[in-house]
């Protein structure tokens, strides 16, 4: 029956301070699921504040706890389910406590960690791995991630090794990227009078419980890693072969880099001699990945050479979502892309090193270039993520009908373009309804080599009248 109210103080906050509605909806529904069976319920009541969804009320409840916390994190198809983790462990410490006297002496007290981990590795390379003490989150980690991720790669170099037949490792060593691409985890210790590093608790310093979490994680995974249960064998063959080509695409993306690095300044200053580069640097560049020769053709001339770039690409890029990262370098078209953007890829892609301000698909219409597209689209999602999470990588729109409509009357002679075939529908039946006749037959693009320079130029390449689509 408690009820709490307070106020923002005046002389610290100004008059117009208010609450950003997405931080709490976000915090409430952390508590929620490190908490399972508790209710929290969020009213806005607020009326004409910036921000105010008055009238609003969520609900947040999670019974599966850090479970499903870990499922809602994962953004990857999931590669095994989710693994619990648990464990405890006593340690002590010396505390200044108050004797009978008032006094502050030293005193030798006795605690209890308890951990609980929740585990589940996705398809991807993206890593999620949140960690709390007594619910309260440590965004920059501590003694319980450290304990967590050194033994997370003991458990992963030993199990690795007693399957060498199998999983034919090689001669490289594990290392802890290779152990946490596609991971999301959520991990909680709870103790008593856990100790922090700053005012701002974002690290725990208790330096006991990382050996506690460190044992807990270990004797667990292991158990997880030699199940004998059929599925659950199979899991952690599937997560053992994950981690081992996670290794594997890291030791080829290092000698890709150091090939390169060897070249001469010369040569690695290289482009691919189909780039069309443009002829300065800076926010207004633009890198046009084009569909095919035939498309090139009408396209360098269509383009501002003085800040417009284009590469051409040959039919259909390879499917990265089904193939190694090997695979992905070896591809010529996939290699071209990769150096043309110029900032690496996966997890050492470098945004501020991208050579260009926008990247633009510049696909055909029709159904086999949106295919393309989306092959195009999965390169840079697997490969140069943070590109496409700046709201750099673009579609262009080239129309897939041209028509013209004569001068009637008062009204000019135009022409309109339309991008698809119910678009195309609703415009004759516009031009019906206003009684304006167009010319037969109307032209349609089977692909941008089919239009001239100028119509190309206005629909698909100029900044100035041209659509694209983030």
């Amino acid at each position: 029956g408690t009820r709490i109210r307070y106020w923002a103080d005046p002389q610290i906050f100004t008059s117009n301070a208010g609450y950003l509605l997405e931080e709490l909806q976000v915090r409430l529904r952390q508590t929620a699921f490190l908490v399972p069976g508790l209710e929290l319920v969020l009213r806005d009541e607020r009326d004409s504040v910036a921000g105010a969804e008055s009238g609003m009320q969520e609900t947040y409840r999670h019974d599966g706890g850090i479970a499903e916390f870990a499922e809602h994190l994962a953004v990857d198809p999931p590669l095994t389910g989710v693994w619990r983790l648990h464990g405890s462990g006593q340690f002590s410490e010396t505390v200044p406590v108050l004797d009978a006297t008032g006094a502050l002496t030293p005193t030798e007290v006795h605690r209890e960690c308890l951990v609980d981990v929740a585990l589940r590795w996705g398809t991807g390379y993206e890593t999620d791995v949140r960690s709390f003490v007594n619910i309260i989150a440590t965004p920059k980690g501590g003694t319980h991630l450290s304990g967590f991720e050194s033994a997370l790669v003991k458990v992963f170099r030993k199990q690795i090794e007693a399957n060498a037949r199998r999983l034919k490792p090689g001669n490289d060593k594990l290392e802890k990227d290779d152990v946490l691409a596609g991971l999301t985890a959520v991990l909680t210790v709870r103790l008593p009078e856990p100790q922090f590093e700053g005012q701002t608790k974002e690290i725990l310093g208790t330096p006991a419980v990382r050996q506690i979490v460190a044992r807990t994680v270990e004797a667990e995974l292991t158990a997880r890693l030699t199940a004998t249960r059929k599925a659950a064998k199979a899991e952690a063959a599937t997560v053992l072969e994950k981690v081992v080509s996670e290794m594997k695409s890291r030791v080829s993306a290092r000698l890709h880099k150091e090939t390169q690095r060897r070249k001469t300044a010369l040569a690695s200053s290289a482009m691919p001699t189909k780039l069309a580069d443009c002829r300065v640097a800076g926010e207004r560049t633009e890198l046009f990945i084009v569909e095919g020769d035939s498309a090139m053709g009408t396209a360098k001339p269509a383009r501002n050479s003085e800040f417009q770039a284009l590469l051409p690409i040959r039919g259909k890029i390879l499917n990265v979502q089904k193939a190694s990262v090997a695979d992905m370098l070896n591809n010529a078209e996939c290699a071209a892309i990769l150096q043309v953007v110029g900032a690496g890829s996966g997890r050492t892609f470098d945004l501020d090193a991208v050579r260009y301000a926008k990247i633009i698909l510049m696909t055909d219409a029709d159904v086999d270039g949106a295919h393309i597209r989306t092959l195009l689209l999965t390169l840079f999602f697997r490969y140069m993520r943070p590109l496409v999470d700046a709201g750099r990588v673009y579609a262009a729109m080239p129309p897939l009908h041209r028509v013209e409509i004569p001068a009637q009357g008062r009204s000019a002679a135009e022409v309109v373009y339309t991008h698809t075939e119910p678009g195309l529908q609703r415009l004759l039946r516009d031009l019906a309804r206003r009684n304006r006749r167009y010319k037969e037959p109307i032209q349609r693009y089977k692909g941008l080599g089919e239009m001239n320079v100028d119509q190309l130029a206005e629909t698909t390449m100029d900044p100035a009248t041209r659509t694209l689509r983030r």
